[in-house]
């Protein structure tokens, strides 16, 4: 069964460099962080004003990835004697 999250747009957490919206969009479009990141900044710097309020519209309401979810570790218990 495929994994529900993986079709979800959210920020990343461990592919960020500012706030996570590249490396999020990076992650579902499965396409590498840095060339996202790239397509990004060359929009911005040929003067599209609405790309860059696009990124910030996206950090706004964009949902941060979920943290991990460990195993919880427990402290052994003393036996006695």
């Amino acid at each position: 069964m495929p994994n529900p999250l993986k079709w979800r747009l959210y920020r990343s957490r461990t592919n960020r460099k500012l706030a996570g919206v590249a490396g999020g969009m990076a992650e579902y479009f499965d396409i590498d962080p840095t060339l996202m990141r790239l397509l990004w900044v060359v929009a911005g710097l040929l003067g599209h004003v609405g790309v860059v309020i696009a990124y910030l519209v996206l950090w706004a309401i964009m949902p941060e990835q979920e943290k991990p979810r460990g195993e919880i570790i427990t402290r052994p218990e003393i036996l006695d004697g």
